[in-house]
């Protein structure tokens, strides 16, 4: 059978992006179409040799720093790609992937990251962030987010099969395009992220991308609060100033990291901190393969990656106060937090069960749909 891969963009392998690379493993003769394509040489590996189709957008003015700038021409730009010589077209979409267009004879199967963030539930948080909750600009991107809401809302029905990253995802699904979705987690790989030979050491770590919902300045804050408790904090991005703004003389900032850096942090930190509310959320579970514990905000993914008081702690509010708070708790709970307990738990999200569980849907799907004789 002919595979068609559409994924939203390729810009940089983050999460999404491991998807797009265990599905390309499992299919290895699929064709990948996408918005743009600037990854770099090292990244373009995941794409595993496969052909790489990409839409007008590639060549627009500014549109390798700027393609969001783009968004209200991408549900026109996904529509445009031919996939009528596919007989399965498998979406990974966290924006438009889901809205390219396909025949009743073709099966698809969507892989929804989450639904379009910023033009439905989140669409207040994001015009908050971006400081356009008044004025021109923000009458104009209220119209462009109604619009993307219409689109997405009646592309829902060129889906057969949802599958959402998360029960949280499958959620939203349920409430943005009032369909089921099959939960199939995200493949972690878990190859190099495993016990560490050494003893855990007396400090904390978070690894992110310093952008607004990932809250790296609130956890900043707040160990600089608690007096003598070392963070390590690895990464960088747009709120760098604000984190470093709020330090104190115990929070060390390493900037980004290789990822053999990463791993030798994680598996020798006390615990890894994670403020942000995830669709589903790799790190906090590469963090528990090494037998770390995680400190989590307790909404969206990590309720369902952590196991509070077995594998870490949440704590209820997006502040200081609630985050220092869970610390406390943490350090009466951690001598008696097992590390082979914490790692058997993020074994469950390990490639080998991604792969099974979306093949067998795949399989599903193609018998489901099978002429009758």
């Amino acid at each position: 059978m002919k595979i068609a891969i559409i994924h939203d963009w390729l810009v940089t392998k983050a999460g999404s992006e491991a998807v797009l690379e265990q599905l390309l493993l499992m299919y290895p003769g699929a064709d990948v179409f996408t918005l743009v394509n600037f990854l770099n040489a090292e990244d373009a590996r995941l794409l595993n040799g496969s052909r790489c189709f990409t839409s007008f957008i590639q060549k627009l003015p500014f549109a390798q720093k700027h393609y969001r700038a783009y968004l209200p021409i991408m549900p026109l730009a996904i529509e445009q790609f031919d996939l009528s010589g596919y007989d399965v077209v498998i979406s990974s979409s966290h924006a438009v992937a889901k809205g390219v267009i396909t025949g009743p004879d073709q099966i698809h199967l969507s892989y929804v990251h989450s639904p379009i963030r910023y033009a439905w539930d989140l669409q207040h948080v994001y015009l908050r962030e971006a400081k356009m909750e008044k004025g021109v600009k923000s009458g104009i991107a209220r119209i462009i987010l109604h619009y993307m809401r219409m689109w997405d809302a009646r592309t829902v029905n060129g889906v057969d099969y949802f599958i959402a990253n998360s029960s949280f995802i499958a959620r939203r699904i349920a409430k943005c395009y009032a369909r089921k979705a099959e939960v199939i987690y995200p493949p972690v790989q878990l190859d190099e992220f495993v016990l560490g030979k050494k003893p855990k050491e007396d400090f904390y770590l978070t690894v992110s991308r310093f952008v607004p919902y990932k809250k790296i300045p609130l956890i900043v804050e707040a160990f600089a609060r608690m007096t003598g408790k070392k963070l390590v904090v690895i990464g960088d991005g747009p709120e760098n100033n604000a984190a470093r703004d709020v330090a104190g003389p115990y929070i060390e900032f390493l900037g980004r990291q290789p990822r053999s850096v990463v791993i030798d942090y994680m598996q020798r930190a006390k615990a890894f901190v994670f403020a942000a509310e995830e669709d589903f959320g790799i790190v906090p579970v590469e963090a528990q393969g090494c037998g770390t514990p995680v400190i989590a905000y307790g909404k969206g993914g990590a309720l369902e990656t952590v196991v509070d008081g077995v594998t870490g702690v949440f704590f209820a509010e997006q502040t200081t106060a609630s985050l220092i708070d869970a610390v406390k708790r943490f350090e009466m709970l951690a001598p008696s937090l097992d590390k082979q307990a914490i790692r058997r738990n993020a074994e469950r999200f390990e490639v080998g069960r991604f792969r099974y569980d979306f093949n067998a849907l795949l399989e599903q799907a193609i018998r489901e749909n099978a002429p009758k004789k």
